[in-house]
């Protein structure tokens, strides 16, 4: 199986590069460092005495986000040392920006081709090796198996989606699974079906979201909220709508329902955060083509006072921005989109959630939001506009959300510790 992959790989690749390319290109950052995307990460020593060493590979910046408590509960005995990599330039920023001091060494993930993978793990000298969510590289886990070095899944999780694709190749899933030691999913549905599709059921485990372990903070109190509101040039009183990791379409439905508010009297202020910056020229001609005043709050100027719509096309702001809004909608959950972005730093924060039905990345966890009464379902852009209107108008209803929010994301913390733990004694084990 390994080399049938290895085969494909190089003609994949060059397919591949005009998209991944001109993405690159787009989000920029990428010349730092591209050297460790052919193994050529920097050579590290040997492990110190009693010192184990574990390669964590987070793809992007939520990723990187929700591993800081792992990597804590990780090295709570400083008996681990962390090497972190990621695929992203954003990630990779973001990751020096937040463990420069905390991991052994941080890099670039290399592309999953046997002479590169050889040469990262040649230079790197892995213990363990964890990867993150859906990654499974076959490459990575082949010498990972090759070398005798235990291989995690964390936050392991099965979109409708990806299990429909895996149905369709059960003996590939079954093939990378058997190379994984222990896989820790994300939620009992994720645990399912992995099961299903191949997965040991002795060694798959549901340990919950790491997601939910990721300290939300600095929280805001009223004086820096009034603070953050005059910033982003709204008033303070005004109703505040978010729209959180936006994709394509999804910026039009947030107008719409902000002309809708308007029009039943609401004094509504819009604060768009699309999930990819490098879609702003996009979304500024949309709104260009409307009437309300904006700002882009990437060109560094001071936001006008009594401004409509704040377009915050910046990046590593959501938390701190988040805490103005009375009302949040989540990004890539509308037609056409698919999968969701993760509601829980809104529903932790208090926010009352609304969401479209394609929340497959976050199934379960949408489930539990909407069971507890976090959130709300809307089907359609004229859903939306309605639903906004009903608890703009529910101050109330509103509160009682946000209540269930913050209890709900109280309860349901610990993964990343019971993953940990669950390391420790693997990586303990090789030592008996």
């Amino acid at each position: 199986m390994i080399w049938f992959y290895r085969l494909l790989f190089l003609p994949a690749l060059v397919l591949a590069v005009p998209y991944y390319g001109l993405r690159m290109w787009r989000r920029g950052g990428y010349r730092k460092d591209f050297q460790h995307r052919f193994g050529r990460f920097r050579r590290l020593a040997a492990p110190a005495t009693g010192k184990k060493r574990v390669w964590l590979q987070a793809v992007s910046v939520g990723e990187v986000l929700a591993v800081g408590p792992l990597i804590d509960a990780l090295q709570k005995n400083h008996d681990v040392e962390v090497v972190l990599t990621t695929t992203t330039s954003t990630g990779y920023a973001e990751a020096r920006k937040r463990y420069s001091e905390k991991a052994f060494s941080i890099g670039i993930f290399p592309l999953d081709f046997w002479l590169f993978s050889r040469t990262a793990w040649q230079r790197i000298q892995p213990d363990a090796i964890i990867l993150t969510e859906s990654e499974l590289w076959p490459e990575h886990l082949h010498r990972a198996r090759k070398n005798n070095v235990p291989a995690f899944l964390i936050n392991a999780r099965m979109s409708d989606r990806s299990f429909a694709r895996y149905q369709k190749i059960k003996p590939l899933a079954r093939w990378l699974f058997s190379k994984l030691d222990h896989i820790y999913a994300a939620s009992n549905l994720d645990q399912q079906r992995l099961i299903q599709l191949g997965s040991n059921p002795v060694t798959t485990v549901s340990t919950g979201s790491i997601k939910l372990d990721v300290e939300i903070g600095p929280l805001l109190d009223d004086t820096a909220q009034v603070a953050l509101l005059s910033e982003l040039g709204f008033p303070n009183g005004s109703f505040v709508l978010l729209g959180s990791s936006t994709w394509p379409g999804e910026e039009a439905a947030l107008l719409q329902t902000q002309t809708a508010l308007i029009e039943a009297g609401m004094d509504c202020r819009l604060l768009l955060v699309p999930r990819h910056a490098e879609r702003a020229p996009e979304i500024l001609k949309l709104l260009e083509d409307q009437p309300l005043s904006w700002h882009q709050r990437s060109t560094g100027e001071p936001a006008p006072v009594d401004l409509r719509i704040h377009f915050a096309d910046t990046t590593g702001e959501l938390t701190r921005l988040s805490q103005s809004a009375d009302l949040a909608f989540i990004g890539k959950s509308l037609e056409p989109n698919e999968g969701g972005q993760t509601p829980i730093e809104a529903a932790g924060l208090g926010i009352p959630v609304l969401m479209g039905p394609n929340m497959s990345n976050f199934k379960a966890v949408a489930h539990t939001l909407l069971r507890n009464g976090v959130a709300h379902t809307i089907e359609t852009p004229e859903a939306l506009s309605a639903k906004a209107i009903e608890l703009a108008k529910d101050p109330e209803a509103r509160k009682l959300m946000s209540a269930a929010g913050i209890k709900w994301h109280k309860r349901n913390r610990g993964s990343s510790q019971r993953i940990a733990e669950g390391i420790h004694i693997d990586l303990n084990y090789e030592d008996q």
